[in-house]
């Protein structure tokens, strides 16, 4: 997240605050708590994280960063909504680059990363296990499987594309169309598909791997959109 440069006025301690409530309101989006294009009210959301309006704005302005949220005109602050052909489209991005993070990763992810990263896998086993398998939640950063993957690639044009500006509406996609009844399980498995073939220092099937991973997540939110755009009657 950037830091702010508008007001040098801001104390270390208010710039903390400001951190932690842009992190509350990131996991809130997206979680779903606050639903994409639902409209922020600054007023509200400085009640609901008992803060001051000054930090309040600061965080607003990194979730703009974050292409979290959008301001318009006459309109106000509201979470992000994208189209369907925008989200496919981000979603065939991802196939191709993080395809090659992984391809990369096969070849220059250090061993003592890859044991790491099996121990990660498990802990996101026993989370899936506790929500009987309806949900795949992950947290962002190093406790994030994709990220990691993109991590290990070493590429730093990758993690700053992939790590940065689309990465928590990346997040939110991925969660919210996670939650069925049989895609959590399933993207586990394939997670763990992938990082043998990493072990294995195999790039062209670490490669596929993530590539088809990522083509069926791709496929489950067209098939979803689809299937809303018909009960709509559209």
């Amino acid at each position: 997240m950037t830091e702010n440069t508008d007001n040098k006025a801001f104390e270390p301690e208010t710039r903390t605050l400001a951190d932690r409530v842009c992190e509350q309101i990131v996991n809130a989006i997206v979680i779903g708590e606050i639903p994409p294009g639902q409209k922020i009210s600054e007023p509200e959301l400085a009640r609901t994280y008992g803060i001051s309006r000054g930090p309040l704005r600061e965080a607003m302005r990194r979730l703009e960063a974050l292409r979290l949220v959008e301001r318009k005109p006459h309109v106000g602050a509201r979470v992000v909504n994208l189209s369907a052909k925008e989200l496919v489209e981000i979603y065939r991005v991802r196939e191709a680059l993080e395809g090659m993070a992984c391809r990369l990763a096969a070849e220059n992810m250090p061993q003592e990363e890859i044991d790491s990263l099996r121990e990660l896998l498990n802990e996101h086993e026993e989370s899936v296990a506790q929500l009987d398998g309806r949900s795949y939640f992950q947290k962002e950063g190093d406790l994030d499987f994709h990220y990691r993957i993109v991590h290990g690639s070493k590429n730093s044009k990758l993690l700053e594309f992939l790590g940065g500006d689309l990465y928590h509406l990346v997040r939110m996609y991925r969660y919210q169309f996670s939650v069925s009844s049989s895609r959590p399980k399933r993207a586990l498995k394939e997670h763990r598909q992938i990082i043998d073939a990493i072990e294995a220092r195999d790039p062209e099937l670490a490669e596929m791997l993530m590539r088809r991973h990522i083509g069926s997540a791709r496929k489950n939110i067209e098939g979803k959109l689809n299937a809303a755009t018909e009960t709509r009657g559209e």
